[in-house]
């Protein structure tokens, strides 16, 4: 399904408002692909957009982001309303964070990916089940959780400023700040710079 073209135009209008971060032409590209990447919808009712899976793909094909836990935490921060559908415009102003937007921007969208049950803190819990997923397995270990553990307790330390034994957005905000690599240290889950 194509849109017609004064729909495109006012879509490209809001969302040039709305995504700061993208002109004009890079808003209507992104409107255009996402129409093309669309997988053929199974019933008249289906919601218009990418599904998990779609999504999924894009995100390996685009920035070969693998990590099934970090992908899906990536959808459910670019599916704001919830409906398990990211539509056009979720699509674009999600890109315009993920992949221009400011070092604030990016801090609070990479706290809500590794805040997995959504309560505002960053738990030593949520922190090791990112760490466990995005570390390389060594055969040798006996116990490979004992480092992710160990990892755990180093990044805490390091990053839990009001020493409550979780981190919140302003913990992890000053930590960031202090060290732009801490940005990313639970889990891959921003587009490298290519």
């Amino acid at each position: 399904a194509t849109m017609s073209k004064k729909r495109l135009q006012q879509l490209t209008d809001s969302l040039t408002r709305s995504a700061k971060h993208f002109n004009r032409s890079e808003v209507e590209c992104l409107i255009k692909l996402f129409h093309t990447l669309l997988p053929q919808p199974s019933s008249r009712s289906a919601p218009v957009g990418f599904d998990r899976n779609t999504f999924r793909d894009t995100l390996y094909r685009a920035f070969r982001m693998a990590d099934d836990m970090v992908t899906d935490r990536v959808f459910r921060i670019f599916d704001r309303d919830n409906d398990n559908c990211i539509s056009v415009v979720e699509w674009v102003e999600g890109l315009a964070v993920f992949l221009r937007g400011t070092l604030q921007e990016r801090i609070k969208y990479c706290f809500e990916i590794y805040d997995l049950n959504g309560d505002g803190y960053i738990s030593k819990e949520e922190v090791f089940q990112m760490l466990k997923n995005s570390l390389l397995k060594q055969p040798s270990e006996e116990d490979p959780d004992e480092g992710v553990k160990d990892l755990v307790d180093i990044a805490m330390k390091k990053m839990d400023y009001d020493h409550d034994g979780k981190l919140s957005l302003m913990d992890f905000e000053k930590a960031v700040r202090d060290e732009n690599l801490l940005l990313e240290a639970f889990g891959p889950c921003l587009p490298d710079i290519k």
